[in-house]
């Protein structure tokens, strides 16, 4: 049996597009409609609600936020996945719902019930995210109304998912999207996904939400540790920022109907749900909040994949590697030296690097390159590849940064004012 990833939708895909064409349609997994509509949340007026609704009871599983601040709509949440009798997600932007006490905790639960009531079911049957500003109570009467507006539109369409990704970014430029198609062996399943979040990325989750839809059959127990293992391997391995937010939700929800996958077909479905994850959060890190580069980071030769997952995460919080990549300046001394720091063991005289594809450290020793050819290279590549071995163990990791701009300090300096 193999397993293959055949069809993507582009993070710049037109959300007001029409009607996409019945093929194109087809792409998307069973069982899944979609909205995404305008309520008034942000001032901007740019669609700031969206809804997922199944047809019948899905199986859901979510990974979120490990920071001790915890939004609402987290706590909620967090508190329904694993499931097998969820009918739908609730999304707004514009405002996290976050710091907001007991009446954050209100809202976010009547979200679930307004949610409820359209569909028949009970509140405990949805689950709800946000994203935003944090510390300012949501505009209930916006959201009781994008709610009725959204619940109005859903429709199984490209279009509308395309809807429904645009309505939860807040500072993303770009929309973040993935499809894809999974052969395995006679039988063919589908991944739809959609992600936001530009700024506060760090590992374990950040300032980041995903809805990951699969018409895949698959228990609430195989979807938890399917998510937690693409999670560890995507979106536990990029950073913007270095800062973990308080709404991190990663959901996974399955529609499959039937005999759940076996151990084969699972292990296939783990891969392509694995790269759906990573592309989306590479596209996360590209879309960082002033970013002109995206740093590719491999770590080689740790001990174990545990202290290369440090060493990788060290080198890309560094401000001082980060603005390297931004001046294109191949500064080896800071990327090593980063390592070097790093709360993992080396070994200095077996320590390499590469950037962009030439040597310009070996086996501790620096040694002659044209620095204004690689320097011109960095500047060109949207994507400045970064391996650095440590030495001769078999610990490996990769791990994806952006770099660190003006643009960047002169829009979080003003966000809120």
């Amino acid at each position: 049996m193999t397993g293959s990833e055949n069809a993507r939708l582009s993070m710049n895909s037109d959300p007001s597009a029409g009607t996409q064409s019945n093929d194109a349609d087809d792409e998307l997994p069973s069982g899944f409609l979609y909205a995404g509509v305008t309520c008034g949340i942000k001032p901007s007026g740019s669609p700031d609600l969206s809804l997922i609704v199944s047809d019948t009871p899905v199986v859901a599983a979510g990974v979120y936020t490990q920071n001790q601040i915890v939004a609402a709509p987290v706590v909620l949440s967090r508190s329904k996945t694993p499931s097998n009798s969820i009918r739908a997600v609730v999304t707004n932007s514009g405002n996290a719902n976050a710091c907001t006490g007991e009446q954050g905790m209100k809202d976010a639960s009547e979200m679930c019930h307004l949610v409820a009531e359209h569909l028949g079911c009970r509140a405990e049957n949805v689950l709800v995210m946000s994203t935003g500003i944090i510390g300012k109570q949501l505009p209930m009467d916006c959201v009781r109304q994008g709610i009725r507006d959204a619940h109005q539109q859903i429709e199984h369409t490209t279009a509308a998912f395309l809807r429904s990704a645009e309505a939860i970014r807040t500072t993303d430029k770009n929309l973040k999207t993935e499809i894809a198609t999974i052969h395995v062996g006679p039988r063919q399943f589908r991944i739809a996904a959609m992600a936001k979040g530009a700024g506060m990325i760090a590992p374990n989750m950040a300032t980041m939400l995903s809805s990951i839809l699969t018409d895949a059959p698959l228990t609430a127990e195989m979807a938890q540790e399917s998510l937690r293992q693409a999670a560890r391997c995507s979106f536990n391995r990029v950073s913007v920022d270095g800062h973990t937010s308080t709404n991190d939700t990663l959901l996974l929800l399955s529609s499959g109907q039937g005999t759940p996958l076996n151990t084969a077909e699972l292990s296939i479905f783990q891969q392509e749900l694995t790269k759906v994850a990573i592309k989306l959060a590479k596209q996360l890190v590209a879309d960082g909040e002033g970013a002109l580069h995206v740093m590719a980071i491999r770590i080689d030769g740790a001990v174990d994949e545990a202290a290369a997952e440090i060493i990788a995460r060290t080198v890309a919080a560094s401000p001082l590697v980060k603005t390297a990549v931004t001046g294109a300046d191949p500064n080896w001394g800071r990327i090593v030296s980063a390592a070097g720091y790093a709360d993992a063991q080396i070994c200095p005289e077996k320590t390499s690097l590469k950037i962009c594809g030439t040597t310009i450290y070996h086996e501790g020793t620096p040694v002659k390159f044209d620095e204004a050819a690689l320097s011109a290279k960095m500047k060109l590549s949207s994507e400045v590849s970064i391996v650095l071995c440590v030495g001769g163990g078999p610990g490996t990791v990769e791990y994806w940064a952006s770099d660190l701009t003006t643009e960047y300090v002169e829009f979080n300096s003003e966000y809120t004012t």
